[in-house]
């Protein structure tokens, strides 16, 4: 299962961990993506969506 938002595509973001002693490990910062059933052309479909599309109103939710 895809770590990715189905309408931004917001994906996880690389990068370096750093210790005290700054010895650096890779690591990755992963999306908040939550379980949404949304309206999609008549039918209601589950999609994983990140918070940040909820909070901006880019899915409408189904009731």
């Amino acid at each position: 299962m895809a770590l990715k938002c189905d309408i931004c595509g917001k994906g996880p973001a690389t990068g370096n961990s750093v210790s005290h002693s700054h010895i650096r490990t890779r690591r990755r910062w992963l999306p908040n993506l939550q379980k949404v059933k949304t309206n999609m052309n008549g039918k209601i479909v589950t999609r994983r969506v990140c918070t940040q599309c909820l909070k901006s109103n880019k899915v409408v939710r189904a009731v």
